[in-house]
C-alpha cells in the first residue's frame, strides 16, 4: 500500500469561488483508477504555512504509478494545480509493517 499525501497553499484568497472550484476539482480525482481513501482537507495546525491537504491510497506502486501517468491527472497538473499553488509538500508512505 503506498498513501499519497500533498499540503499546500493556493494563490487565490480564502473564501474564493477560485479557491472552492480548484478544490472541487481536485476532489474530482478520486474518480481516477486505483485511488482508494480518498480525502480532501483543511489543514488546522498553526505549526506551518499550508492550508489544505490531500491524502489517497494506492493499493501498490503499479496503482500509483497509473494515477500519476492517467491524463486527467496529467491535465489537472498542468491547468490547474502549476498555475494555482502557491507552494506544496508532497510525500508518499508505505508501512512499516
Amino acid at each position: 500500500m503506498i498513501r499519497h499525501t500533498v499540503v499546500f497553499r493556493l494563490k487565490h484568497p480564502a473564501g474564493s469561488a477560485a479557491e472552492q472550484d480548484i478544490l472541487r476539482t481536485a476532489c474530482e480525482l478520486s474518480a481516477l483508477p486505483g485511488v482508494e481513501r480518498f480525502e480532501c482537507l483543511r489543514q488546522v495546525s498553526a505549526k506551518n504555512a499550508f492550508t489544505f491537504g490531500l491524502s489517497m491510497e494506492f493499493a501498490d506502486a503499479a496503482a500509483y504509478q497509473n494515477y500519476s501517468d492517467h491524463p486527467e491527472h496529467a491535465r489537472f497538473v498542468q491547468e490547474r494545480w502549476l498555475p494555482e499553488v502557491e507552494e506544496f509538500l508532497e510525500m508518499d508512505y508505505t508501512p512499516l509493517s
